[in-house]
């Protein structure tokens, strides 16, 4: 009984933990559209009229404000931080039948190492995106949009802002902007800007009017967070228990009936939920097509393949007599253990590529830490009965006359068993009397 009591408070974990990353997404998602308080002071001092529409951009933690004049002309402001003594910010607009950087008529402002700001237009062209220079150019053409009383300042954000003229094919109810971030710069020419997730989805399609926008990769950002949630749940969280319920519910230091189906159904669950995950990730991936993450992807591939085969020991495991089953059991525990290991590897991966709210990165270290606490108050349990019962046995066996004395471990009462009373098999995870006949982990 006080087995399974221990058994239900980890069970509910990985339902914690799911709950605390749905609700830092959907908290942040709430949250994204509020402008910090200090671009909306700066904008306002820098206006001098009307306070301006703002809202937070779904990339880049960037900012943008606006106030619609007459004539199709708008007041624009754009935010973002520079963190590094030198770099750039863009955002532009793009006459095309989607918001994309080439053909994006834009206003760069420059922040130089030595501190100074300057400020530009920029036509961007597919030389740009060749990798051709980019410098600055007037856009003075009478159907091409015009960039007027152009501005940068600098308190923590640098701010660029400026008066937009549009020709009348632009329409400010579906405006494609474009925005983007970049930290290197060669006089007034800025240099290329990483590649990250962020970059590549820093574009929208917005209702000037209403402040509604959607964009190309809002249902890829879904997609990604679906991917993060049901790998971090599944491989991340519930393989790992599994391994611990096999390992300490059998019969040491707790033993409960129902260790084997909570086992069973704990891998099943969370290899089901990373294999949907992995696969949402093969689409993500298959659908990119600007960037590629090779050491995520081989890794992704290398642990669903490995982990495939684990569940195969369900059907495929070799009989409890066969003599070759205890070199199985060893290669079974030792990929077991090293997938558990590549998965958190690839979880921190992913989470370096998403760049999603902090607390998921913390979230997850939450429950590795808690995961590893409670490993090792199982192991120190585990240690302490086994010694515990091997004195008492010791102790009972003295006192009979004719039974085997000295320093006989008890085995297959489902004390650790090996060499010098450690438990053994692969690397070190118990077989026998410590571990279930099906091998593990996963």
């Amino acid at each position: 009984m006080y087995s399974s009591n221990c058994l239900k408070p980890l069970l509910i974990f990985p339902i914690l933990a799911t709950l605390c990353l749905l609700s830092t997404t959907t908290s942040t998602a709430q949250a994204s559209t509020q402008c910090s308080e200090q671009f909306e002071l700066m904008i306002t001092n820098g206006n001098g009229r009307n306070k301006p529409k703002c809202q937070k951009l779904t990339t880049l933690k960037a900012e943008f404000g606006w106030t619609i004049l007459k004539n199709k002309s708008i007041d624009i402001f754009f935010g973002a931080r520079l963190d590094n003594d030198e770099g750039w910010l863009a955002w532009g607009v793009n006459p095309g039948k989607r918001p994309q950087m080439v053909g994006t008529r834009a206003i760069i402002g420059i922040k130089n190492p030595n501190g100074s700001l300057m400020v530009n237009t920029y036509n961007i062209t597919s030389g740009t995106k060749l990798g051709c220079q980019l410098l600055p150019s007037e856009l003075h053409d009478d159907n091409d949009v015009l960039f007027s009383n152009t501005k940068i300042f600098m308190n923590q954000t640098v701010v660029i802002s400026a008066t937009v003229t549009l020709p009348s094919e632009y329409n400010i109810t579906d405006l494609h902007h474009v925005w983007q971030v970049g930290d290197k710069v060669d006089g007034n020419e800025p240099k290329m800007h990483p590649t990250t997730l962020q970059n590549v989805d820093s574009t929208e399609t917005i209702n000037l009017n209403t402040g509604e926008g959607h964009s190309v990769g809002q249902h890829r950002r879904h997609l990604r967070t679906v991917h993060g949630i049901l790998n971090i749940v599944g491989w991340g969280t519930l393989l790992p228990m599994g391994v611990i319920v096999a390992r300490y519910f059998r019969k040491f230091p707790f033993k409960s009936t129902y260790w084997f189906l909570a086992h069973i159904y704990i891998q099943i669950i969370g290899y089901t939920l990373g294999t949907i995950g992995w696969a949402i990730g093969l689409v993500l991936g298959h659908s990119s097509r600007y960037y590629t993450f090779r050491i995520h992807r081989i890794l992704a591939i290398f642990i669903f393949t490995f982990t495939s085969l684990q569940m195969l020991a369900l059907r495929l495991k070799p009989e409890t007599k066969d003599e070759y089953r205890k070199y199985w059991d060893m290669y079974h525990h030792f990929l077991g253990y090293s997938l558990l290991a590549l998965i958190s590897v690839n979880i921190f991966q992913g989470i370096a590529i998403l760049k999603p709210d902090k607390t998921w990165k913390w979230v997850y270290i939450g429950v590795l830490g808690a995961l590893a606490s409670i490993t090792l108050v199982f192991e120190i349990c585990t240690w302490v009965k086994f010694l515990k019962q091997k004195k008492m046995d010791k102790d009972a066996a003295k006192q009979q006359p004719g039974a085997p004395g000295g320093g006989g471990a008890p085995t297959g009462g489902g004390a650790p068993t090996g060499g010098g009373g450690a438990p053994t098999g692969g690397g070190g995870a118990p077989t026998g009397g410590g571990a279930p006949d099906g091998g593990l982990p996963l």
